[in-house]
């Protein structure tokens, strides 16, 4: 997938064509956007190995597209050395993509990831199958993908996703969603987002069987109220207005 078939997210510079040194540019003004302990240029240039990584990663897809396959190869296995960061060279990354810490990272061979999308470290976007087919998933532009997540397989996440830290995906995410869970839970955002925008509201990850719960035992308590049936039958751990789950009787959680 070429740049100008990802799907934009308005607000992305509209050079088409940008020479070696405008993108490198680019990637230092979205590090200084994304990143709040970046204190200026000279620091992501020198410090930065998501960054550097990037800047690797395209003089290795050039590589590849020429025909340098080993060579590219050798290059991405150095690269991944210094950054710790392993990206194939034949994966299809977009403008403005940020990597953030990048410890961990893994993308895989026919990985397409769009324009605006932000990587924490830990990230796979890993391959399910043996034959030389595509097999690595697809990344729409402005998805944010949180620390220690696994997406794998053939599969495409919509434009504007948030992917939560430590989730596992493995089905196909619509647009304007948010992944929580292992296996990952898809949750359809109510509020949708139009225009550019990086969500990293880590904190703010819905937590739809604990929802789903709550809303059946209230309903439930409600039910043997109207009937006036009074259950014997308590739980012994019961979950508190603040999300805290304590005991009422019996003993003490051993670790």
């Amino acid at each position: 997938m070429e740049a100008s078939e990802r799907m934009p997210c308005e607000g992305i510079p509209a050079e088409r064509n940008p020479n070696i040194f405008s993108l490198m540019a680019e990637d230092v003004r979205v590090a200084l956007e994304r990143d709040p302990a970046a204190v200026n240029a000279f620091v992501v240039i020198t410090c930065y190995p998501g960054v550097h990584a990037i800047w690797a990663h395209r003089v290795e897809h050039w590589l590849w597209k020429k025909g340098l396959r080993w060579l590219a190869r050798a290059n991405s296995q150095i690269t991944r050395f210094f950054t710790g960061i392993e990206i194939h060279p034949a994966a299809s990354l977009g403008r403005r993509v940020f990597i953030d810490h990048g410890m961990g990272i893994v993308i895989g061979e026919t990985a397409v990831v769009g324009d605006e999308v932000t990587l924490y470290h830990g990230v796979t976007l890993g391959g399910t199958r043996l034959e030389k087919v595509k097999r690595h998933p697809t990344l729409q532009s402005c998805v944010v993908v949180g620390a220690g997540a696994k997406i794998l397989g053939d599969i495409t996440i919509g434009s504007h996703s948030r992917i939560g830290a430590n989730a596992v995906v493995v089905k196909d995410v619509p647009p304007q969603s948010v992944v929580v869970g292992v296996p990952g839970q898809v949750i359809r955002r109510r509020r949708l987002v139009d225009e550019h925008q990086t969500d990293l509201s880590h904190t703010e990850m819905p937590d739809a069987v604990m929802t789903n719960l709550q809303e059946l035992m209230k309903r439930l308590t409600e039910v043997e109220s109207r009937l006036e049936i009074h259950s014997n039958q308590l739980s012994q751990i019961q979950l508190q207005p603040d999300g805290v789950w304590e005991y009422s009787d019996g003993p003490d959680y051993i670790i």
